[in-house]
């Protein structure tokens, strides 16, 4: 971890404030969000990116019911639904052409 100098107060309710130099260096802009993470006796704090909830690739992320994916798990979910309706089918199908009668 790299020491920067910088000591900041805690106010009465719990807040610091990031100096607009460090914020600006690592990216961080007004609104955006940081997650808070504890290492031992040290708390981290990183700007917070949505990762996609079955491989944790951080691009491309969309929002499906609540949960965030990649465009490639998207992709990966739907070849494997559509193979196994596609298998499914034809085995109905299958059924569907013996004589019972």
């Amino acid at each position: 971890m790299k020491a920067t100098g910088i000591v900041r107060q805690i106010d009465e309710v719990g807040r610091i404030v990031l100096p607009v130099e460090l914020r600006s260096t690592l990216g961080i802009d007004k609104k955006d969000s940081v997650e808070i993470f504890t290492e031992g006796d040290t708390i981290v704090l990183r700007k917070y990116q949505p990762t996609c909830v079955f491989c944790g690739k951080t691009e491309n992320i969309k929002e499906f019911k609540k949960k965030l994916l990649c465009v490639d798990c998207i992709r990966e979910l739907t070849e494997q639904f559509n193979t196994e309706n596609a298998e499914a089918d034809s085995s109905f199908a299958a059924e569907g052409t013996g004589n019972n009668g």
